[in-house]
C-alpha cells in the first residue's frame, strides 16, 4: 500500500464517497505518519468520516489554486459561503435564497455582487459545484447549475459538516494579512526561531508538491541542506512516495518512473505537453549551437518577441502532426496556453520583456522522426 499518494492526489478522502478507499487509507496511516509529521511538517486530520492531509506548500506557485475557479470573485464568494455554513449544524438544511442574501451582505463592504449579472451567478455556481464535489454540500432538491441560467431559481441544500475541516488553522493571527506574501514572510520569521525543522519541512514540501526546487546562490540554505542530506532525503522520499531524487547545480527534482506516476504529471499524452517538449528541445538545440547562453542561475534568457516567434515557428513546422484545435488556434491564444503550461510546470519564469527557461526545461525533450521532418530516415 502507498496511500499517502491518495492523500496527495485528493483534497481529502471521505467515508461516504468511497468507503473502501477510506478504510484503506486509514489502515496505512501508521506507515507514513512519521514522514508527514517530521519531514513534511503537515497536519493529518483524521475523523470517523474524513481523512485530510493539510498540504501547505513551501512557497506560493503560479499553478496553485482551485482549478475550477476562474475569477478572484469565485474565491471571495467561497469564503462567504464557508462563513455561512460555519453557523449551520451538521445535517441542517437551507435554501439557496438564504445563502445568496448572506453572501451579498457579507461581501458588500468589499465588492459588489449583482445576481442579475450572468458572470456573478456563474461565480456562485462554480463555488457551489466545487463544494458539492467535495461533499461539503448535498443537494436535496433542485440544481445549482439552474441558478446560473436564471436568477430566482431555488435549491435546497444540506450541510454535511465537512466544511469546518476545509480551511487551514494557523497558530497566529492572520487578520492583518493583505496578500500571500504576508504568509511567506511570517514563515521566514519562524525559520529564524526554529531554523532546522522549518528548513527540513520547506525542502521536503517543495520536492513533494512542486515540479522543482531551485536556488540562485551557492550559499542558499535550502540548497545546502539538500546537497548535504541528499542520501537521507532520497531514502525518505523513495520509501514513502517512490521515485528518485535528481540533484543539479541550481536545482533538484523528484522524478517518478514512467509506469509509476500519480497525480498531475509532465509529460502526459496530450497535445499541450507534447508542444512543451518540442519547445524545450528547440531551446536545448539553440543552447548547444551557441545561440543562447546560460546565466549564473542556470536560466536561459530569451527576449519575449523571440520566445513568441519560436512557438509560432514550431506550430508551423509540425502543424500536420498536431490536433486540429492546435492547427487552427489563434496565435495569441496558442502562445498564452503554452506560456501558462510552462509557468505552471516551473519550466519558465518571466522577467520584464524576457522569458527565462529554467533548469527543468533541460530535463526532457520531444521530437518527431527524422523522415517526418524531411531529413534522413532513421
Amino acid at each position: 500500500m502507498n496511500e499517502i499518494r491518495t492523500l496527495l492526489e485528493q483534497f481529502w478522502v471521505s467515508r461516504d464517497a468511497d468507503r473502501e478507499l477510506f478504510y484503506r487509507v486509514k489502515r496505512d496511516i501508521p506507515r507514513f505518519q512519521r514522514f508527514v509529521r517530521e519531514q513534511l511538517g503537515w497536519k493529518l486530520i483524521h475523523t470517523e468520516n474524513l481523512i485530510k492531509l493539510e498540504k501547505i506548500p513551501a512557497h506560493a506557485e503560479s499553478f496553485m489554486g482551485i482549478g475550477e475557479f476562474s475569477e478572484i470573485r469565485d474565491y471571495c464568494i467561497l469564503c462567504a459561503v464557508l462563513m455561512f455554513m460555519e453557523d449551520r449544524e451538521e445535517g441542517e438544511q437551507f435554501l439557496l435564497s438564504e445563502l445568496i442574501d448572506y453572501v451579498e451582505t457579507c461581501l458588500k463592504p468589499h465588492m459588489q455582487v449583482d445576481w442579475t449579472m450572468f458572470t456573478h451567478r456563474k461565480s456562485l455556481v462554480r463555488v457551489l459545484q466545487y463544494l458539492e464535489r467535495l461533499r461539503m454540500l448535498r443537494v436535496y432538491e433542485g440544481s445549482s447549475e439552474a441558478f446560473g441560467q436564471e436568477a430566482g431559481k431555488e435549491v435546497l441544500y444540506e450541510n454535511t459538516g465537512y466544511s469546518k475541516y476545509f480551511a487551514v488553522s494557523f497558530p497566529r493571527d492572520i487578520s492583518g494579512y493583505g496578500s500571500w506574501e504576508d504568509f511567506e514572510k511570517a514563515g521566514f520569521e519562524e525559520v529564524e526561531e526554529d531554523r532546522g525543522s522549518r528548513r527540513i519541512n520547506r525542502v521536503y514540501r517543495q520536492l513533494t508538491v512542486c515540479p522543482a526546487l531551485y536556488w540562485d546562490r551557492p550559499d542558499d540554505p535550502d540548497g545546502l541542506y539538500l546537497k548535504n542530506q541528499r542520501q537521507w532525503i532520497s531514502r525518505y522520499l523513495q520509501e514513502n512516495l517512490g521515485g528518485r531524487l535528481d540533484v543539479h547545480k541550481n536545482a533538484a527534482f523528484w522524478m517518478l518512473e514512467e509506469n509509476d506516476g500519480f497525480g498531475a504529471v509532465h509529460p502526459r499524452d496530450a497535445m499541450l505537453p507534447e508542444f512543451a517538449l518540442l519547445l524545450c528541445a528547440r531551446i536545448q538545440d539553440l543552447l548547444q549551437e551557441g545561440k543562447l547562453e546560460k546565466g549564473e542561475d542556470e536560466g536561459i534568457r530569451m527576449e519575449e518577441a523571440a520566445f513568441e516567434a519560436e512557438i509560432a515557428a514550431l506550430r508551423n513546422r509540425y502543424s500536420e502532426a498536431m490536433s486540429r484545435e492546435f492547427r487552427e488556434m489563434d496565435e495569441e491564444r496558442l502562445i498564452g496556453l503554452v506560456r501558462r503550461y510552462l509557468l505552471d510546470w516551473m519550466l519558465l519564469r518571466e522577467e520584464p520583456g524576457t522569458a527565462v527557461f529554467l533548469p527543468a526545461a533541460g530535463k526532457l525533450r520531444g521530437f518527431y522522426p527524422e523522415d517526418y521532418e524531411g531529413g534522413k530516415t532513421e
